[in-house]
């Protein structure tokens, strides 16, 4: 069972068994440039360019914590059980009063270890935005991405495509949708 903690600007920290979700600060720009430098992990992503710009890190964390954000995120903390104090990240952006959209990258040395499912099944579990629906997609070239989500409870919606930064081109997507009881 995961625990809530108190709020930081409506955005609630959840702990689970290996780490703490909570909202990003300062200090996390550096593990944030370290981890999104890696192509493998920007290419993941739709938003994350390669290479990365000085100051895009520190930008994206600036922007994380302004009160008139559209995109909550959550660093992925391991620092209680002497792991990283990030890991990745998770987000859930507002379509609207009663839909989100979630998004997660986790650091190229994390993978395969089970947190991203951990981080995303938790965040759904809490539901931060109390919505009725959550949709994610997954680049097609990112199987990995997309078991996570079905770990989830997400289910298939169809075939499309996104832009990705990294990229500099459409990439096709399986997209997914999770309803919330």
């Amino acid at each position: 069972m995961n625990e809530l903690i108190s709020s930081h600007a409506r955005q609630i920290e959840i702990v689970t068994e290996r780490f703490v979700l909570r909202p990003l600060r300062a200090s996390d720009a550096g593990l944030i440039a370290h981890y999104t430098a890696d192509r493998r992990v920007a290419e993941g992503t739709r938003s994350i360019p390669h290479p990365l710009p000085p100051g895009a890190s520190e930008a994206y964390v600036r922007r994380a914590m302004s009160d008139d954000r559209d995109e909550d995120v959550w660093a992925i903390d391991g620092s209680a059980n002497k792991l990283a104090e990030v890991l990745g990240v998770v987000s859930l952006t507002r379509i609207d009063q009663e839909q989100s959209e979630l998004g997660f990258w986790i650091g190229a040395g994390f993978w395969n270890t089970g947190f991203a499912t951990e981080a995303v099944s938790a965040l759904v579990e809490a539901n931060p935005h109390s919505s009725r629906t959550l949709f994610a997609e997954a680049f097609q070239d990112n199987p990995g991405s997309a078991r996570v989500l079905t770990n989830c409870g997400f289910e298939y919606l169809g075939d499309a495509e996104s832009w990705s930064l990294a990229r500099n081109a459409r990439v096709p997507t399986w997209t997914y949708l999770r309803k919330m009881t």
